[in-house]
């Protein structure tokens, strides 16, 4: 355990941010999953609705620093071809 007060802070603030982060990227599966599965039911409208809710999730969770921009750019950029494809 920590032994100066702000060692202890410290601790309390990396739990709570654990958690969010945690939250955050379990967010982003969850949302990636959705789009995944209306391309592999080959709903064009469904996949595409589910992808403007998914670029919007993963570019805020990026923004907080959770993920790399860079990875962000690229899962956006992996769906919008997958939906792409749908043609």
């Amino acid at each position: 355990m920590a032994n100066h007060a702000s060692a202890v802070k410290r601790q309390k603030q990396n739990v709570k941010r654990n958690a969010r982060n945690r939250a955050a990227r379990t967010r982003i599966k969850n949302v990636v999953k959705a789009v995944r599965a209306a391309v592999q039911n080959k709903d064009k409208a469904a996949a595409e609705k589910a992808l403007v809710t998914a670029t919007s999730t993963v570019s805020k969770i990026a923004g907080k620093g959770v993920i790399h921009w860079k990875n962000a750019a690229r899962k956006v950029s992996r769906l919008a071809r997958a939906v792409n494809a749908l043609d």
